[in-house]
């Protein structure tokens, strides 16, 4: 009975969260079409600070790109 519980809440949790994401997602895409030079700005930051972090880029299957995260861009190995 408490397994039962317990999994429904979860199953609840997943679904908020995945909701929050795809609500998330899209106002993302709306700010980067109202300020398209401010999000480019933010997203330069943001690969630079992944850049400095070792972070790998990735793309939407989980690849690296074959060795790149951007064209030229090398992926650096996350540890």
């Amino acid at each position: 009975m408490n397994t039962d519980k317990r999994i429904e809440s979860a199953a609840a949790q997943a679904v908020r969260q995945r909701n929050y994401r795809r609500a998330r997602d899209r106002a993302l895409v709306r700010l980067a079409h109202q300020y398209p030079e401010a999000y480019r700005i933010i997203f330069e930051e943001e690969r630079a600070r992944d850049d400095r972090e070792n972070k790998t880029w990735l793309d939407i299957h989980g690849r690296t790109n074959g060795g790149t995260n951007a064209p030229g861009r090398p992926v650096a190995s996350s540890t």
